[in-house]
């Protein structure tokens, strides 16, 4: 026992970090743009209610939101959406206003004014992957219909709005990361059809302008092509999953030569949940700005003519898909496990990183804050999976002599998803207190090449549960949790595997499930387009007796341990039927459950005060369920 920390019972350790100071952390630094001395990117505001505003961080160093206050800049293309903003050199931003979904040229010192139509339906109009040449806006455009049917296209317009947008290609379900040719006379775009996912099977395909004739260059229906950018007017870059990890290829326009610009065993992409977030850039001299590795992402240089890579020294162990550069300098968003996620500036000439923008302000004491490490465990049936340890930590607190800790299992959402080693602060809420937390990247996450990804596919309620629960055992095992207390804890597809496993095995006090799915058959039915057919990749196609043995809300009879489960009334990803007939259920059976919804909230919460409510009811929960 440590002279200068009094022993106390886990849960109960005073704590500086507070649900505001978590809640008021959560600015999600995206999109970041760099032009010279000039950087812009976006900004969640919790304490506005959730609405994001672009930033602009002039070359004197002043800062300058862009947007007050209704305008929110957000694209709702796939529900996820992506970089709502383009800059305009010397003119301003064109950025999509989430309110109407409509795109606006924003010039300094005037108001926003519309460049795109007003839809039939409110905001049925979309528009992603925005892209300026020649005067001419690129983009995504997905059109919602009255019959409920969902179409999308590339399109181009006028950025003065005076002209209908064009459409340039169609035909095709989904379309991502159109690029044009140095020359301007060919476009090169991402593709795909249901049932596909962007990460099980996309197509590179080509169009000619001049007479609209098109061609496949790479990609298939178990091949996941990403990224495409133009080299020079006859080969396009890429990233393809054909070897079985994401890696960078050169290839022909017509597809007739390929080459590997670095053949390993890494990533140089992630999964592709949101649109216009560039995993590389090609920069001035050539070399390419990469991300790549297992989990965490390093930046790095990459030479495509001798293949030869070198990592970049900075403070930052890892960064988010989304890179931007004006041929010399760079900008991300970068992370450590001790440095919360920061626009960066990074001049590739002389090295000098800056940091623009932090997350989080003031930090704790260090003594409050966990390490994460990180591990691989075993399950039962001989795989390994991965996953970050938190133990908990306290500058003036320890747990009574001979006890071992609880600890709360992460479940990640997607599931094609995966955790980080990021700094993060809602963890250090609960280690603090005393409650470690163990992070997992379970079976079907991203980050660690096709194979274990694909090891999810059909199988989801049972990989998923297996790797959740093979962490909990693993942390009992190594006598680094108290097997009595272990709860679980995921949002969305994460709250599917928490429900699933509260109703399969007995290895949780406890489960706290966010905006959850429950039941298959109603997801199928009621969830937006792009995850409309995700079911029968997860699982497969609808038949009742399968799905009965898979669902939670028909399972709930296993169910023995207290459950909390949060949602947002407005969610159009899962609706609030899932997490509230899955309340009715244990009600029905008895078993103590505590359903809370919150109004406005949509797939994913915004709001400081909705994050203050859910995390202090989330750690009361705890409190009761994980105590001596």
């Amino acid at each position: 026992m440590s002279p200068d920390r009094t022993a106390l019972p886990y849960t109960q350790w005073p704590s500086p970090i507070t649900s505001s100071d978590v809640a008021r952390a959560g600015l999600r630094l995206t999109s970041p743009t760099v032009i010279g001395e000039e950087m812009w990117w976006c900004e969640d505001r919790p304490a506005e209610g959730g609405r994001t505003t672009i930033v602009h961080r002039a070359a004197d160093g002043g800062h300058s939101d862009l947007l007050t206050a209704p305008w929110s800049a957000r694209s709702r293309v796939h529900e996820d959406g992506g970089r709502p903003y383009v800059v305009v050199p010397d003119l301003g931003v064109v950025f999509s206003n989430h309110a109407d979904q409509r795109l606006y040229l924003l010039v300094p010192g005037e108001e926003p004014q519309a460049i795109t139509p007003v839809p039939e339906r409110p905001a049925g109009l979309r528009y992603a992957e925005l892209m300026v040449r020649d005067g001419l806006l690129w983009c995504v455009r997905e059109t919602h219909h009255e019959d409920g049917k969902t179409t999308r296209a590339i399109v181009s317009l006028p950025l003065d709005g005076v002209e209908e947008p064009r459409e340039r290609v169609t035909g095709s379900d989904f379309y991502a990361s159109p690029a044009l040719s140095p020359d301007g006379r060919h476009l090169a775009y991402v593709c795909w059809n249901h049932p596909r996912l962007p990460w099980t099977g996309t197509d590179l395909r080509v169009t000619r302008l001049a007479d609209g004739n098109s061609w496949t260059v790479r990609g298939g229906l178990s091949e996941s092509v990403l990224s495409p950018q133009w080299q020079d007017n006859s080969h396009l870059l890429l990233v393809s999953d054909w070897s079985g990890w994401w890696n960078l290829y050169q290839i022909g326009i017509y597809g007739t030569t390929s080459r590997p610009l670095y053949p390993a065993e890494e990533e140089f992409a992630g999964p592709l949940w949101q649109l216009g977030r560039a995993p590389y850039v090609v920069l001035d001299d050539g070399r390419l700005a990469v991300l790549h590795g297992k989990g965490d992402l390093r930046l790095g240089l990459l030479d495509p003519d001798n293949g030869t890579l070198t990592d970049v020294d900075t403070p930052y162990s890892g960064w988010v898909p989304g890179l931007s550069t004006d041929g010399r300098a760079l900008a991300g968003v970068a992370y450590g496990p001790a440095a919360p996620p920061a626009v960066v500036r990074l001049d590739t000439a002389t090295g000098q990183v800056e940091s623009r923008r932090q997350d989080t302000g003031a930090l704790p004491d260090p003594a409050y804050l966990p390490t994460p490490r990180a591990v691989e465990i075993q399950v039962r049936s001989g795989r390994k999976i991965h996953a970050y340890v938190y133990a908990p930590a306290n500058a003036g607190a320890e747990g009574p002599a001979d006890t071992a800790p609880p600890y709360v299992v992460f479940a990640h959402g997607g599931p094609t998803a995966h955790v980080l080693s990021a700094f993060d602060l809602e963890k250090a809420f609960f280690t603090s207190r005393g409650i470690g937390v163990i992070d997992v990247n379970y079976g079907g996450s991203t980050g660690y090449g096709r194979i274990y990804r694909d090891r999810l596919r059909g199988l989801w309620g049972i990989v998923d549960v297996e790797d959740v629960t093979a962490a909990a055992e693993w942390l009992a095992s190594e006598g680094l949790a108290d097997p009595a207390r272990i709860a679980i804890r995921g949002g969305s597809a994460g709250g599917w595997t928490t429900m699933a496993a509260c109703c399969s095995t007995d290895a949780f006090a406890g489960g706290v499930s966010y905006y959850g799915v429950s039941a298959l058959a109603p997801f199928n039915a009621h969830t937006h387009d792009f995850e409309s057919r995700y079911v029968e990749w997860l699982v497969g196609p609808e038949d009742s007796a399968l799905y009965a043995e898979r669902e939670p809300i028909s399972r709930a009879d296993g169910v023995t341990c207290p459950m909390l489960l949060l949602q947002g009334l407005d969610d159009p990803v899962v609706p609030p039927e899932q997490s509230a007939g899955f309340a009715a259920a244990l009600a029905e059976r008895g078993v103590p459950c505590t359903y809370l919804t919150f109004e406005g909230e949509s797939h994913g919460f915004r709001r400081a005060e909705t994050r203050v409510a859910a995390l202090a009811a989330e750690l009361a929960f705890y409190q009761q369920v994980l105590s001596d």
